[in-house]
Formats: C-alpha cells, sequence, structure tokens
C-alpha cells in the first residue's frame, strides 16, 4: 500500500524515510545512509540529486532570516538598531543551514516520492 501524500511529507519532517517511515538515516547530523535500512529506497538517485534538498535548505533558512529582520524592523522602527540585529541575523544566516540540513534531505526525498515520481525508479521501464 502507497502511503498518502501527507503522510510522506510528514515522514520527510520527521527525518524518517518517505516510503517506510523507517528512522535512523543518519549516522551523524550530516551523514546520510545511502540506503533504507527497512526498505532498501536508495537515496541519491542521479548525480546533482541533493540541489533540491539544497534549495529547501535555502528557501527555508533565507525565510526565518526575513521574517526576524521583518518583525524586528517592526518593532524598533524608527530607532533601528543594526547592530543586534546583525548580530541575531547572522548566527541564523550560518547556523540555519546546518540546523536544517538532514531535514532539507528527508523532505526533498519525499517531496521527490510523493510528487515528482510515483515509483520506485528501479521499477520504471526504461
Amino acid at each position: 500500500m502507497v502511503a498518502s501524500r501527507g503522510t510522506i511529507v510528514a515522514r520527510g519532517f520527521t527525518r524518517r524515510c518517505p516510503r517506510c517511515g523507517s528512522g535512523k538515516l543518519f549516522t551523524r547530523w550530516v551523514k546520510m545512509v545511502a540506503d533504507c535500512p527497512r526498505c532498501g529506497l536508495h537515496f541519491e538517485r542521479e548525480s546533482g540529486y541533493w540541489a533540491g534538498a539544497m534549495a529547501i535548505n535555502i528557501a527555508c533558512t533565507g525565510g526565518l532570516c526575513v521574517v526576524l529582520l521583518v518583525g524586528m524592523l517592526i518593532a524598533t522602527i524608527p530607532d533601528v538598531p543594526v547592530a543586534p540585529i546583525l548580530g541575531l541575523l547572522l548566527p541564523v544566516a550560518i547556523l540555519g543551514p546546518l540546523v536544517w540540513f538532514p531535514f532539507s534531505k528527508t523532505l526533498w526525498l519525499a517531496i521527490d516520492l510523493g510528487f515528482l515520481q510515483r515509483m520506485d525508479p528501479h521499477e520504471r521501464e526504461t
């Protein structure tokens, strides 16, 4: 039985395999295993496959920075304290991609599996 798209995306947000829901996909925070330990789904489908995960990572980090910047500007206008704002936004911009890294990879897997293709590439006819 194929999981619903909502279930697949929810699995991606929780760093789980989008096909079977198994955890343990990372040996360290940034080191992902090559295949799912339960269902055998191969994660890196082709060279450059993770470009979508990188785009998700950049969009999430950039979006967080924009929301924080706008919120701080609204809260401090007309006397905007530039140094404290930069002091908060710089660590977010630097650490955000590291924090989002594993989530962006599993979320990209989920988007690929749930929306861009509905079957394993090994099952497709070539």
